[in-house]
């Protein structure tokens, strides 16, 4: 039957009708009044049908042909994406708003950035401005439910002139970008692959939907390090000030449709509590508006594990840019399925206001309802457009204040020295309120525990220059410029609270709108000791619970608790690292300090032109200074000339000319040639090492069970690289099992990629990767991927376990639980495989395995030597760590194993512990025995 169009006021009555009136019609949008091309008249079939999906080179199609239609409609392109794509984003709002964008778009920052107004400066500004709302699409690609219903909503905001949505278009600038354009060309297109439709599907896709990280797009937000989360950012914190960001996912909790927030404790003690009540308002405008569009099955808090607590996801960093961040997680997709029947999901209650009964389910049913959530938040703006401005003027102006003056901020840590400082002391007299909480009641003379002055949040930080890796201090600046935090740098020397500083060091004062995000990047994560109830075991966090970036990229920095001024000025963009020296003459060639991440890069360019390099094994004094151990030795040449000239200045790197060569034992280095494994699907990890390894310039190539399976790996391989996630786990659990998927059938899949199923066994692999390294192959393995460390014969075992009689078990969750946390680690920075680092490093640790020594050949190069090593996040049991090792250097036969427990590129965050993966690439094949 031929789908017929509605009038735009059928459309209006159509969309308050419930849902089971809305499956009977076969089309979700119809005609309008005002020439606007309707989704089902621009696609192949209209997005929202049951087995079709419409790819991103059809929506930015059709994106062109509404702004050619539409005056309240404007595309932007905000940047490119991994795959080279451009990265649209749709504005839209009424005309008269569309062309005066730059004025409201000035109002939006000045109220956010909120440092050169005063308060009635701002409430004439916000009565002027209008309100400024995100709302996204298809971040995670298989989530598909959001990239189609975006094309409804915009629809349906040029074509409809009912009340409601011309206010909405009056009161707000709404913004709807693609978080991930190659995702959805590529879900799309091997959905829409089959002809018969009944065998669609996306489950079988064989790589990652983002290019390098795929669902880790959404753990990127405060590093900012992929195309398309440092486009977002820039949008959101340096362009537009967003009030509110509403970041749309899949799927919903079993037997619902969807959650909305409010979302569960914890709560991170850094952002404004403004930020939570306003979002609490806002959810629980989405719930109502459901509820009363006849829409049941919406859930918050209880019903999903999202909590507000980690700062890398793109709705969470908006809490700490005083924004309201939004999640919405809702079932659907292109293939019907069915709400499966919950018993606990049937019974009404503050989490769950309105049931819904077991049915079949349609992805139009989903965008309904994806419909009405946009409403929600469009009209909760509209409604609130002035106090959404001013609000965000006042957590801006109030963090502005707090920077400048004595304030604390209370962790638990905090409270458990309160309550410590308490004791046994008698509760106070109950003084008549609330008599049976006495026993609950301390003095309330023990709240200055919670006010010590040397316990007070920084005024600011200052980043020396001259640190021996200034590359890595350059890209944690620019992580932070990337968040619209705002950086200083100094003209001169200068000189607070007694110490003296260079010019050209870093200053990040804490009095700024976005101090939230600055103490988060600076200060360790203190989680809350999270329970599932008094006694039991810990609850399991949303991600991680400890990231400090500094820490983890190694910045030296200070805390600076008093005021201070001095030389400085604003750093207005991204900065490039101070540019690399050449000092003295080369006549013999010259030596570059191991310090530098950059000098791997500096390495393979001199090793890709056929320069010879060397490590110095020694620490040697030349050209006036000392050089740590592991310094770089490249001959004079005049090829070697050449690269030293071009390179040193653009990658921060200094080298020294020297008269002869040093007198010192010098390790040859060659060429690696590099398997990174990966697997049918793709592995995150091994993703995140891939993007690394184009970095820094190492040679490499990707590596599929099926080729190691094959055996006579020394013939094409020098290292083979397994990143945590690519060795299936142990019945023990003593190393974390993969997610795994289930492979396809290869006759199901284009041949091209057949060569990408299989997967890591003990009867095929193991044998073929122990002759690999007995026969002087390199084997790194990290995080859970260690487990091949053992099953080849490496000279170590697991440490964190408990035996019950012959089997080794994992450690209960009660005595031992480390949820993505850093702890600080000992280096041996006189072994190889540190060459470089400091004698201390904080490392990420997630529920990972230490390791002990079994026999002989085994060489700890990181350990833990104390009992409490957590410095950012949260620990149970930390204390089992202590004398366990994090990092072995081992031999097997004429080759190496390099163990790394801890996961050392964790989502390319960790700069400080990147060494250990690019020394051992290096390292292990110059040592190999022939």
């Amino acid at each position: 039957m031929k789908p017929f169009l509605f009038c735009s006021a059928a459309m209006a009555a159509m969309a308050l009708q419930p849902i089971s009136a809305i499956a009977q019609e076969e089309r979700i949008s119809g005609g309008n009044d005002l020439g606007i091309t309707a989704p089902a008249d621009a696609f192949p079939e209209e997005p929202g049908s049951d087995y079709f999906l419409a790819n991103y080179t059809q929506y930015v199609a059709y994106l062109n042909l509404l702004e050619k239609q539409s005056d309240r409609i404007k595309l932007v392109n905000i940047g490119k994406t991994a795959e080279g794509r451009d990265q649209w984003m749709a504005i839209v709002s009424s005309p008269e708003n569309l062309a005066r964008l730059d004025e409201y778009r000035d109002i939006a920052r000045r109220l956010a950035k909120a440092d050169d107004l005063d308060a009635d400066e701002a409430k004439a500004l916000a009565a002027k401005g209008k309100a400024v709302v995100w709302i996204d699409a298809g971040l995670h690609a298989t989530e598909t439910v959001t990239t189609q219903s975006q094309i409804h909503v915009l629809y349906r905001l040029l074509s409809q002139n009912d009340p409601e949505t011309l206010r909405e278009l009056d009161d707000v600038i709404m913004l709807f970008p693609q978080d991930n354009p190659d995702g959805l060309e590529l879900v799309a297109d091997w959905y829409m692959r089959k002809a018969k439709p009944e065998e669609r599907e996306f489950g079988s896709l064989p790589r990652l939907y983002q290019k390098y990280v795929g669902h880790d797009n959404n753990r990127d937000s405060f590093m900012s390090q992929m195309p398309e989360t440092e486009n977002a950012n820039r949008v959101m914190f340096r362009e537009w000030f967003p009030q509110i960001i509403f970041n749309q996912h899949q799927t919903g909790p079993a037997g619902m449709v969807v959650f909305v927030p409010p979302f569960r404790d914890p709560f991170n003690y850094n952002y404004n509590p403004l930020v939570m009540t306003t979002l609490s308002e806002v959810g629980s405008t989405m719930h109502s508006r459901l509820v009363s569009e006849d829409k049941p099955g919406s859930g918050m808090r209880s019903v999903a594990p999202y909590s507000t607590w980690h700062n890398g996801m793109f709705r969470s960093i908006a809490y700490f840019h005083n924004a309201v961040g939004l999640l919405t997680e809702i079932i659907g997709g292109p293939t019907p399925e069915r709400i499966p029947l919950v018993p606990e999901t049937q019974l009404a209650r503050n989490d769950e206001p309105m049931p819904i009964a077991p049915q079949e389910w349609h992805l139009k049913d989903s965008l309904e309802y994806q419909w009405f959530l946009n409403r929600a938040v469009l009209d909760y703006a509209s409604r609130n457009r002035e106090r959404l401005l001013l609000n965000i003027y006042k957590m801006g102006a109030t963090n502005i204040a707090k920077g400048a003056k004595d304030s604390w901020t209370i962790t638990p840590k905090d409270v458990d020295a309160l309550e410590a400082a308490a004791g046994d002391a008698p509760p106070p007299p109950e003084d008549g309120i609330n008599p049976w909480r006495a026993r609950d009641r301390v003095a309330s003379s023990l709240y200055s525990e919670l006010q010590k002055p040397e316990n007070r949040d920084p005024r600011g930080y200052i980043i020396p220059s001259g640190q021996a890796d200034m590359p890595t201090v350059t890209a944690f600046i620019n992580a932070l410029i990337k968040n619209g935090v705002d950086v200083e740098q100094a003209t001169n020397a200068f000189s607070v609270e007694g110490k003296n500083y260079p010019a050209g060091s870093y200053v990040v004062k804490t009095g700024q709108a976005y101090r939230p995000h600055v103490l988060d990047m600076f200060e360790p994560q203190d989680h809350p000791h999270d329970v599932e109830y008094p006694g039991g075991p810990p609850k399991a966090p949303y991600d991680i619970t400890g990231y400090t970036l500094a820490f983890q990229m190694g910045i030296g920095f200070d805390r600076i608790l008093e005021g201070f001024d001095g030389p400085f000025t604003a750093v207005a963009d991204l900065v490039e690292p101070p540019a690399g020296k050449i000092a003295g003459t080369a006549s013999a060639g010259w030596l570059v300090p191991h310090t530098t991440n950059n000098s791997f890069i500096l390495t393979n360019r001199l090793q890709k032109a056929g320069v010879p390099v060397s490590w110095v094994m020694q620490p040697v004094e030349a050209a006036g200074r000392e050089f740590q151990a592991g310094a770089i030795w490249v001959p004079a040449s005049s090829k070697a000339q050449a690269i030293m000239a071009a390179s040193t200045a653009e990658l921060g790197v200094d080298a020294f000319g020297v008269s002869a060569a040093p007198a010192a034992e010098t390790l040859s280095l060659k060429r690696p040639r590099i398997g990174l494994i990966d697997k049918y699907g793709g592995n995150m990890p091994s993703g995140w090492t891939r993007w690394l390894l184009e970095q820094y310039e190492f040679p490499f190539s990707v590596v599929y069970p099926q080729e190691l399976d094959k055996g006579n790996l020394n013939n094409k391989y020098d290292v083979l690289i397994f990143a945590d996630g690519t060795v299936p786990g142990d019945e023990d659990s003593l190393y974390r099992a993969p997610r795994e998927g289930e492979q396809p059938d290869p006759k199901d899949i284009p041949a091209q990629y057949r060569g990408w199923l299989g997967e890591i066994t003990q009867s095929k692999t193991v044998p073929a990767i122990a002759q690999f390294t007995q026969s002087g192959g390199t084997l790194i393995t990290v995080g859970s991927a260690n487990r091949l460390a053992e099953l080849v014969g490496a000279p170590v075992e697991a440490a964190l376990y408990k035996q019950d009689g012959n089997q080794r078990k994992m450690l209960d969750r009660r005595e031992f639980f480390i949820p993505g946390s850093l702890v600080t680690a000992r280096v041996d920075n006189t072994q190889p495989l540190a060459f470089g680092m400091p004698q201390q490093v904080d490392l990420f640790f997630a529920n990972s395995q230490s390791f002990k020594a079994k026999g002989n050949g085994a060489t700890p190069v990181s350990w833990f030597d104390n009992a409490t090593p957590l410095h950012s996040g949260w620990a149970l049991g930390q204390d089992k760590l202590k004398d366990t090792v994090a990092v072995f250097d081992t031999n097997l036969g004429a080759g190496k194993i390099f163990m790394m427990g801890p996961e050392v590129t964790q989502r390319a965050q960790p700069y400080a512990t990147f060494k250990f993966l690019f020394n051992g690439m290096l390292y292990g094949p110059a040592t190999a025995k022939k």
